[in-house]
């Protein structure tokens, strides 16, 4: 009987469950170690090389606008609600397009897990009845003092960047206004998938959020973001952009495009002013406003961290490889001991 059930315990006889399968071991000797080293050092380094010098050549402008600095030309907005100032700037040769305009902000923690979690993922998704009873999540930007529910709610929807930019360039004398692009500057998820909005009643927005007020901070209700229907509530675009949220304290976001008309393709030298609707407070956080002009390339935006770490890699391959050459040649160490 003992016999009989250490038999039924005992794997079936076939080659996978009795492990003789074939296999293969690789014997790593100096002839296969060092060259190896050499071949993935020199491939590093020349993709490095490729995304260091493609990096190099796109034309980034950074423009800060705060208004703390002195002789700043938006000093008299840092502590002003609803101000304009102009920002001039020149451009000595022709900025290639596609031009993407993005604004930037410092030190400002949307990481912040309270801040982050505040929302209410489905009023966002267009339900009704979370529309008029936001989740608990978004306290204390639930509901206003009177008791009526916010829409959209949360922390993240309330600090909704309001500030706005008008570009122009000068040519002879005449100040032509850039025409900015703000189709499609969202994850094409968030606009497809995860943001919707409540259905119509009596075939408008404004109905449908009869019974919500705006966001405390907010100059204009949800239905009124844009004159264009479809770009209007909870999938306007910039709102769509706010809503994800950045994961370090110093970040940008795609304002608009510049790719129509004469500026197809980029922005051509010359003189250019950029009037700035001035809504949005930061000093009271210390945290810094700036404007971005960017082109890309096919490795995406400016980034030279990328190449430099393929540059480093590739390099201490490179070295490695020399130094096993000359421990090899040095010590003459067998084969199978490396």
């Amino acid at each position: 009987m003992k016999k009989e059930g250490e038999n039924a315990n005992k794997p079936d006889n076939t080659a996978f469950t009795q492990q003789r399968l074939p296999a293969w071991q690789p014997i790593l000797s100096a002839g296969i170690v060092i060259p190896g080293f050499v071949v993935i050092g020199l491939v590093f380094i020349a993709i490095g090389v490729a995304l260091f010098l493609t990096s190099k050549n796109i034309q980034v402008l950074e423009m800060d606008y705060t208004g703390t600095d002195t002789g700043s030309p938006c000093s008299k907005c840092t502590y002003n609600v609803s101000c304009k100032c102009l920002l001039t700037f020149q451009l000595d040769k022709l900025f290639e397009g596609p031009v993407f305009f993005y604004y930037g902000l410092s030190n400002y923690y949307q990481n912040y897990r309270k801040y982050g979690v505040s929302r209410d993922d489905y009023q966002l998704f267009g339900y009704i009845s979370n529309l008029k009873n936001p989740g608990n999540d978004c306290s204390p930007f639930q509901y206003d003092p009177t008791g009526q529910p916010i829409a959209p709610c949360g922390a993240i929807a309330n600090s909704f960047f309001n500030d706005s930019f008008r570009l122009f360039h000068n040519v002879d004398g005449v100040d032509m206004e850039v025409p900015l692009d703000g189709k499609g500057i969202s994850w094409w998820s968030d606009y497809n998938v995860k943001f919707r909005n409540p259905e119509l009643t009596n075939g408008t927005l404004k109905d449908t959020f009869k019974g919500t007020v705006k966001p405390l901070n907010w100059v204009k209700p949800a239905y009124e973001l844009d004159t264009n229907v479809n770009n209007n509530a909870f999938l306007n675009q910039d709102f769509l952009v706010w809503m994800r949220t950045a994961a370090l304290p110093n970040f940008r976001k795609l304002y608009r495009r510049i790719t129509e008309g004469n500026y197809s393709s980029g922005l051509p030298a010359g003189n250019y002013s950029l009037e700035i609707s001035y809504n949005y407070p930061v000093a009271i956080f210390q945290g810094q406003k700036k404007v971005v002009f960017s082109n890309v390339s096919w490795m995406g935006g400016k980034n030279e961290f990328l190449g430099i770490a393929y540059l480093v890699i590739g390099s201490l391959c490179i070295v490695m490889s020399v130094v096993m050459l000359i421990v090899y040649a040095k010590f003459q160490v067998p084969d199978e001991d490396l």
